[in-house]
């Protein structure tokens, strides 16, 4: 696949991205390589057979993308096919959610690591109905509450939608009505955390609403490069190079991709941290978004998960992209 332009011109503020002698021209041929090597990989990971749609994916497949703050998009293998992004969804529900609320956001969602399966209820039993953080499904939950706070959930599904494809700059992300109408047919432990919340108190619209607009916002579909290009403000000090818009502070910036390093991986986020050393949030539709900030957003997709619901394929990926660039938070 040849690299996709946007046809902007990279600011001139923009950093050079090299790394090692590694330019940013090279970036396609190390993509093709690392896709290449990877293409005859027999332990690919199990995909999630327990929501009946996403068990239909096909695990061979395999698609990366870097999107740089400067303008320039790469892809390789299957960059271009519409997945599930499931969880990753969290992280733009946040961004809103915020921008709802601010800091007040925070008295009803923690920022710790939770220790515990994505969809646990024992955690939040211990901690009185507030999910140990936004990432976690009880927390993405109530930052769903809160987005929808005042609205009808159509109209909220729509603004979700709106605002993903305005980060992408591109009007063909959709909602999958399949994958939202599977997951509504067996979220019974989804269920049971919205009403044990709402039990607390903390869940102040009607638990139905809530998750019908939950269960969309994970339902969204789009392709590597537009969630490469999805998760530039996060890159980019919280403007979209795209737009040149400014999407949220950079204070607030520095705190969503804190969140993302701690807790994007669910109970794997220490071993994400370790081994790629990257702010990433991960969805078991197996695509998992990375940020380098000030330099790219990265996209992959490889549906098979390891045993923590992370993409096994897309994090050895990343891992080979960050020691090959030195795009390690931590240090080359």
């Amino acid at each position: 696949m040849q690299p996709v332009c946007s046809g902007q011109k990279p600011p001139r503020t923009m950093p050079q991205i090299t790394c090692q002698g590694t330019t940013v021209n090279d970036l396609q041929k190390l993509l093709d390589e690392i896709n290449q090597n990877l293409s005859e990989t027999e332990d690919r990971g199990r995909v999630a057979d327990y929501i009946p749609e996403l068990a239909k994916q096909d695990s061979r497949k395999f698609g990366m993308a870097i999107a740089t703050v400067g303008g320039q998009t790469f892809a390789t293998g299957d960059a271009d096919e519409a997945f599930s992004i499931q969880s990753i969804s969290k992280v733009f529900a946040l961004t809103m959610a915020l921008g709802r609320v601010g800091d007040a956001l925070w008295k009803r969602v923690g920022r710790e690591p939770s220790g515990t399966a994505f969809n646990s209820i024992v955690q939040l039993e211990y901690e009185k109905g507030i999910p140990r953080n936004p990432f976690i499904n009880a927390g993405a939950i109530v930052t769903t509450d809160i987005v929808l706070a005042g609205h009808k959930p159509k109209e909220t599904i729509g603004e979700m939608l709106r605002f993903v494809r305005s980060l992408a700059d591109d009007d063909a992300i959709f909602i999958d009505e399949d994958v939202a109408r599977s997951e509504t047919e067996t979220g019974f432990r989804n269920v049971a955390l919205a009403n044990y919340m709402r039990a607390f108190g903390n869940l102040r619209n009607p638990v139905d609403q809530v998750l019908g607009v939950y269960f969309h916002q994970c339902a969204i579909a789009m392709s590597c490069v537009d969630l490469a290009r999805a998760g530039l403000f996060l890159a980019n000090k919280g403007v979209n190079p795209l737009a040149g818009v400014r999407i949220v502070p950079l204070r607030r910036v520095r705190r969503i991709n804190a969140i993302m390093m701690t807790c994007g991986h669910y109970d794997g986020s220490g071993e994400f941290a370790f081994s790629v050393g990257l702010p990433g949030k991960s969805g078991v539709g197996g695509g998992i978004l990375a940020i380098v900030p000030d330099v790219a957003s990265i996209a992959v997709w490889s549906p098979g998960l390891d045993e923590n619901g992370n993409s096994k394929l897309g994090t050895v990926a990343l891992e080979k992209l960050v020691t090959k660039m030195g795009w390690n938070v931590f240090g080359a």
